[in-house]
């Protein structure tokens, strides 16, 4: 015998939600995400971005008025020097100067880590802590 063929009794798709009760389909408990999780997503976006290894990007969260401020530290690739030289224009196949890559960075690895973890970024601050000569260009 099934719900439908119950008189009286609604279909379990149809049932009235009962305060103090859980919907159908809820299950208890709860989900943590943990610091070290938070921190390894954040190192694997920024490395994706940057074009880097995330183990060479260093990642902490704090407290910002209820949400987490997210503070990465890393080197950034950067053209031969002497290639620069001979061509001026291969800083923009890096993506730019420095300061302007950090700045478009922001925005993508603001969503990409909140789309990823579930968790609200207040902002995102980078700390350019070096530079690592690099063959190819890497674009944003």
């Amino acid at each position: 015998m099934t719900a439908e063929s119950v008189p009286g009794r609604l279909p379990r798709h149809v049932q009235p939600k009962v305060p103090g009760r859980p919907p159908a389909g809820f299950v208890a408990g709860h989900n943590r995400i943990t610091t070290e999780a938070l921190t390894s997503t954040a190192r694997a976006v920024a490395g994706e971005v940057f074009g880097v290894p995330p183990a060479q990007v260093r990642a902490s969260f704090s407290d910002d008025r209820g949400l987490l401020a997210l503070l990465l530290a890393l080197p950034l690739p950067v053209p031969p020097l002497a290639r620069v030289v001979r061509e001026p224009d291969v800083v923009g196949t890096f993506g730019g100067p420095l300061w302007a890559r950090a700045d478009a960075a922001r925005s993508p690895i603001l969503e990409r880590v909140q789309e990823l973890t579930g968790t609200r970024l207040s902002r995102v601050d980078l700390r350019i802590i070096g530079s690592t000569v690099a063959k190819g260009a890497r674009v944003l």
